[in-house]
């Protein structure tokens, strides 16, 4: 049977994920992110919440990225992950993208001139930004020309890379309805960020959302909810620069913005510059939050729930892969523990995220 990975934050899990797992092949593994997300903010809900929509949607194992992978820029992100799932056997990558262009011939060049191609960009003037380094070094080598502003897509080129290296298959899906940060609640496809926005309005939460009464009895959180503590992190905090990518210059930005912003976003504002974006700023204040410092990436891998098919895949790869299925004294990860007990901070009503809980079993509907 083929084995097909899957990348996702499902933040929160809707129709269009329900669309990528049916049209995944065979076994279906999701790498997904914990409680804080890619683009450096508080998941909408609980790691296990959206574990357990993934399983009842399709999925037959769901294992937790790592912190220090999932609060990363595209490349880092996809590595990270793409080196998980690769320890857990997948035959190919499956991902949504709104351009469906050839990603298999892609990874095939650049795992022949991985060395030319890094040179290129190294090359490229400093003024441009990453994805536009990267859309330039892609049309260069592989003469395939896309638009690039896309943010699945600039993920799927990152997991075309991360891939390559691994000899992993690609088998890009083509995304369905709103665009990815669309707010309409027109459609049976609506993106992440109107379910967000709309999250009061239950009968929208319901035509976009499946098993959407999980969604709606467990506390959903943003930003606001952590602000007054990432305001105490920064505030008290005696070296911000020992906080892992944050350097001199925005540790003073920082410190002199905090004083007078009274919301994250606001915060934001003040600190991005044309050379600090606002992805990368939210994920330092994500890392100031939970107070990260650089370190090793875990060796085990969280498993967080299975069905019966993924059951029986585990106890073909458990001789060669530690699997932690149960967090006790022994530590998986202090970093992403330590952002479990912050995000928990977040709402009065939320469960214990790590010590005592098992994976998730749920019977195969698919």
């Amino acid at each position: 049977m083929i084995v097909t990975g899957i990348i996702a934050e499902f933040n929160p899990f809707h129709n269009g994920h329900k669309y990528l797992l049916e049209k995944a092949e065979g076994l279906k593994i999701v790498a997904m992110s914990g409680n804080f997300m890619q683009r450096g903010e508080p998941a909408f809900v609980d790691k296990w919440t959206r574990a357990e929509m993934a399983l009842k949607n399709g999925a037959d194992l769901v294992v937790e990225l790592p912190f220090l992978v999932t609060v990363q820029s595209a490349d880092y992100f996809a590595d990270g992950a793409v080196s998980i799932l690769s320890k857990l056997g997948i035959d190919q990558l499956a991902f949504g993208t709104e351009e469906l262009i050839d990603y298999n011939r892609m990874a095939e060049i650049y795992a022949t001139k991985q060395k030319d191609i890094q040179a290129y960009l190294d090359s490229l003037p400093v003024h441009l930004t990453y994805p536009q380094k990267s859309q330039q070094m892609w049309e260069t080598f592989t003469g395939i020309s896309f638009t690039g502003n896309t943010p699945n897509h600039i993920l799927g080129l990152a997991y075309t890379k991360a891939c390559a290296v691994r000899k992993v298959g690609l088998q890009p899906i083509k995304r369905l309805g709103a665009g990815f940060h669309s707010e309409s609640k027109e459609g049976a496809i609506a993106s992440a960020t109107a379910i967000r926005k709309h999250r009061s309005d239950q009968d929208f939460v319901e035509k976009s959302v499946p098993n959407a009464a999980l969604l709606q009895a467990c506390p959903q959180l943003s930003w606001d909810n952590y602000f007054q503590l990432l305001k105490y992190q920064i505030l008290t905090h005696p070296d911000l620069t020992k906080v892992f990518q944050v350097n001199d210059e925005l540790a003073s930005r920082i410190q002199a913005a905090i004083k007078q912003a009274s919301s994250v976003e606001e915060l934001v504002d003040k600190v991005t510059t044309k050379r600090f974006t606002k992805a990368r700023v939210r994920r330092l204040l994500t890392y100031i939050l939970v107070n990260a410092v650089e370190k090793p990436l875990p060796e085990g891998i969280r498993l967080l729930g299975f069905s019966q098919k993924g059951q029986e895949h585990l106890k073909s790869v458990k001789k060669s892969v530690d699997i932690v299925s149960r967090i006790g004294a022994r530590p998986w990860d202090e970093t992403t523990q330590r952002a479990d007990a912050i995000y928990q901070l977040g709402h009065p009503q939320l469960k214990e995220q790590n010590l005592g809980r098992i994976p998730l079993g749920i019977k195969s509907n698919h």
